[in-house]
């Protein structure tokens, strides 16, 4: 290399560096000159000065996500974030899902996108034409490539980048990725934010189909909080904005709760190792007990050939169990009241009539996972009631609700409700432990900072769902495939 094209190339980087935008005819002189220059240069000074610009070069910032909803079945059945994207930002009210790996939300001119919602939220259409930070994202742009492991057959370089994501209940959504402005509340003190932006590419929802395109859970869209490389927040976190470490504290007593960005180190949460090499985030069980007997289970029912642990998923409603546990444990809860009378609801649930207090009345289940992490479940976290004296069992049989046959472990919002579930992408872990959703949360930033995260909730307005809503409000599975 000649040392014309050198200088060339270390004037491109400088300027670069400095976010200006310059002709290539333009000449420059900068002016260079030592921060200490003409002062005392202590060792002290000089220590801090590099520790104040190691902190802003690697500073990353804790995020408060307001939140509402909540995980009652026969109520809204799932909670939602509000995040603003474009400039000028708007508010969108996006369905929370650690069990998908983008955002989307409806566009404006879409087919069959939702007007209105049932749970006391304004919904707005994003437009890109009216967004001064948009930017469309095409096929032979790095981000389409990775997202689909490839170029797209027929994907030529100057075409939209496409997306169709088809979720567990036979839902859809598709439309075209854009890069916009995303603004989030950064912690800057106890309980205190300041408005922060980040840079994401996201779906720009054209059409839906099935749940998403009707009024009674409808959103603006969904964030989906997986740990692929399109998801949200492993792109904040590829450019330094973030850690990949989040969590979210579901308030099923009051609606809403926490879901921060961040490092909690209070309260101090215990972790169970993640499944590597898995699309979701799963975790290995172990054993289940039932008012302290250990079910009598398969050696292999957690981790067979083509199921690898349990998948923890706060897009889910209900939890899922394989039917060689589904049937051991019903029939175990079920040896505690022995007149029950079983009838089946919306032909799938299993409910009954009680007048007491199932807290007393039911065991407790508790599931033990590796690294000696448990979640204990009391009745009252596993039976929804649908109307006075009239409960129903959370417990699915995954064999025959799965639309494709699949005998999967889940663990959804019903039972992680009114826990504090810490996602620790960074050393591949998970953990929860009990916590007052209503309260707060301590996270840790990059300086060393230690803020206060208080819950929200978000207006909404609790009624009774009919029909299959009451349990596909959930999310199970997302898979991608090219608009056709």
């Amino acid at each position: 290399m000649d040392l014309g094209r050198l200088v060339s190339i270390l004037m491109a980087v400088v300027v670069f560096e400095l976010g200006f935008a310059v002709l290539a005819s333009g000449n420059f002189v900068f002016k260079v000159q030592h921060k200490f220059n003409g002062r005392e240069r202590s060792l002290s000074a000089l220590r801090a000065h590099d520790a104040r610009r190691h902190s802003r070069i690697l500073s990353t910032v804790d995020v408060d996500l307001p939140l509402g909803g909540n995980g009652h079945p026969a109520e809204a059945g799932l909670y939602f974030a509000k995040i603003g994207l474009g400039n000028p930002s708007k508010d969108y009210f996006v369905q929370v899902d650690t069990g998908s790996d983008i955002l989307w939300v409806n566009c404006a001119n879409c087919d069959k996108c939702p007007t209105k919602s049932d749970l006391g939220v304004e919904l707005t259409l994003y437009d890109p034409k009216k967004s001064g930070t948009m930017s469309r994202v095409y096929c032979g742009d790095d981000f389409c490539a990775a997202t689909y492991n490839g170029v797209l057959e027929g994907c030529t370089k100057d075409l939209p980048c496409q997306y169709n994501v088809v979720y567990g209940d036979g839902s859809s959504t598709a439309g075209f990725f854009v890069k916009d402005t995303v603004v989030l509340a950064q912690a800057t003190g106890d309980d205190k934010t300041t408005p922060t932006n980040g840079s994401i590419v996201f779906g720009c929802g054209a059409k839906q189909s099935g749940e998403l395109g009707t009024s009674s859970e409808a959103l603006d869209g969904i964030l989906g909080f997986g740990q692929a490389n399109s998801s949200m927040i492993s792109q904040l976190a590829a450019e330094g904005k973030v850690k990949k470490m989040f969590a979210h504290c579901l308030d099923n007593v009051k609606g809403g709760g926490i879901f921060a960005i961040g490092n909690v180190v209070s309260p101090k949460v215990n972790t169970t190792p993640m499944v590597p090499n898995q699309a979701h985030y799963n975790v290995v069980m172990r054993e289940i007990e039932v008012d302290g007997d250990v079910l009598d289970l398969p050696s292999d029912v957690f981790d067979s050939s083509d199921r690898k642990g349990t998948i923890i998923d706060s897009g889910t409603t209900l939890a899922y169990l394989p039917n060689s546990v589904y049937e051991p444990l019903m029939t175990k809860i079920l040896s505690h009241q022995p007149g029950l009378k079983l009838h089946t609801v919306e032909e799938q649930f299993m409910c009954f009539q009680y007048s007491g207090k199932v807290n007393d009345g039911f065991p407790d289940v508790k599931f033990l996972f590796e690294d000696s992490l448990n979640l204990n479940v009391h009745p009252d976290e596993y039976l929804f009631r649908i109307r006075e004296e009239v409960w129903c069992f959370g417990w699915q049989n995954s064999g025959v609700q799965s639309k494709d046959g699949r005998d999967m472990t889940l663990l959804g919002d019903l039972v992680l409700s009114n826990k504090l579930v810490v996602y620790d992408l960074e050393n591949q872990a998970i953990g929860w432990t009990n916590h007052n959703c209503s309260s707060s949360i301590k996270l840790k930033d990059s300086t060393g900072g230690v803020y206060s995260v208080g819950a929200h909730n978000i207006n909404s307005a609790p009624r009774l769902i009919s029909g299959t809503a009451l349990l596909f409000s959930l999310l199970v599975f997302a898979v991608f495939s090219r608009v056709q």
